[in-house]
């Protein structure tokens, strides 16, 4: 176990020790929700394995792996096993792969070892509304048709609702997004986040996030890469946004994982840095980054 875990340290490089000038001690006992990681069909920059070791060394809480094509629930089980001090967690992606809109692959989601498996987010790659806005000619999954949601899609949140799980809005259209969250506070959802709302093709507005919060959904913001010119423009929006629809409705996470970006911690710990800039305090930035998304998660 300990030749595996320094191995794994080894792999993603050597981690700084937290002092005051350095933005990672804003990691302790935050909670990442939005972390990509091989095995995956793109390369990618850490394993789950690996996210977790960065994740524990920098005294994060919790993190959840994501992946766009394949369940991570056994993946968070099978790196809980390896690596402890650090809740991770898992979900399901419903694109193509796993039938789209289907109740049956999520019911299943919730019996796979260790019910690790907490995250649902509505199709992302393969939603309409992606597909549509990157003007592909492929096939697609649909939530709605003519302004209402599916009886599939009604389905699938009635799965979430049975399990107490967390509905994310994934690439739906702001409009369907609001949607799924009429639904899920109709069905008795009590865990909903807009994924990253002001993120293309969602591109919600600020009063549709204001109204995501008041059916109950945190709203996500993400910080992706600090290192890209429009970083620092990206943040204020961003900054303003938050301050509009108030800390107390929001999560940051780092939606990293990439190759060539950050690794997800690093990243992570530079976003919550660039907001502290901006004015949040560090009580507002603990809210956004550890009570709220331990809320959303279901945690004590």
């Amino acid at each position: 176990m300990r030749t595996l875990l320094c191995a794994a340290l080894a792999a993603v490089g050597t981690i700084a020790v937290s002092s005051a000038d350095d933005p990672h001690r804003f990691l302790s006992g935050a909670i990442d929700i939005h972390v990509h990681n091989s095995p995956d069909n793109v390369e990618r920059s850490v394993d789950g394995l690996e996210a977790a070791v960065m994740a524990r060394a920098h005294g994060m809480r919790a993190i959840v792996l994501k992946n766009h094509y394949d369940p991570t629930a056994g993946l968070a089980y099978m790196v809980r096993k390896q690596v402890g001090g650090v809740e991770v967690f898992g979900g399901i992606d419903l694109n193509l792969p796993v039938g789209g809109m289907n109740p049956a692959a999520v019911e299943h989601l919730t019996q796979v070892s260790g019910s690790y498996g907490r995250v649902v987010w509505m199709s992302t790659f393969d939603a309409e509304n992606q597909v549509r806005y990157s003007q592909q000619v492929r096939p697609f999954v649909s939530v709605s048709k003519n302004g209402e949601l599916l009886q599939a899609t009604k389905d699938v949140v009635a799965v979430i609702a049975k399990h107490g799980l967390v509905l994310a809005t994934g690439h739906v259209s702001s409009a369907e997004g609001l949607m799924l969250l009429r639904e899920g506070k109709r069905q008795g959802l009590r865990h909903m986040v807009v994924t990253h709302a002001m993120n293309a093709p969602i591109l919600m507005t600020v009063s549709q996030m204001q109204e995501a919060a008041s059916l109950g959904a945190f709203i996500e913001f993400v910080g992706g890469s600090m290192r890209l010119p429009d970083a620092p423009a990206r943040v204020q929006r961003f900054a303003e946004a938050i301050r509009t629809i108030g800390p107390q409705f929001c999560i940051l996470s780092s939606d990293l994982g990439q190759k060539g970006n950050p690794l997800p911690a690093d990243g992570f710990a530079d976003f919550i840095a660039a907001m502290r800039e901006r004015g949040f305090t560090d009580a507002e930035l603990a809210r956004m980054t550890k009570q709220n998304p331990a809320t959303l998660l279901g945690l004590q």
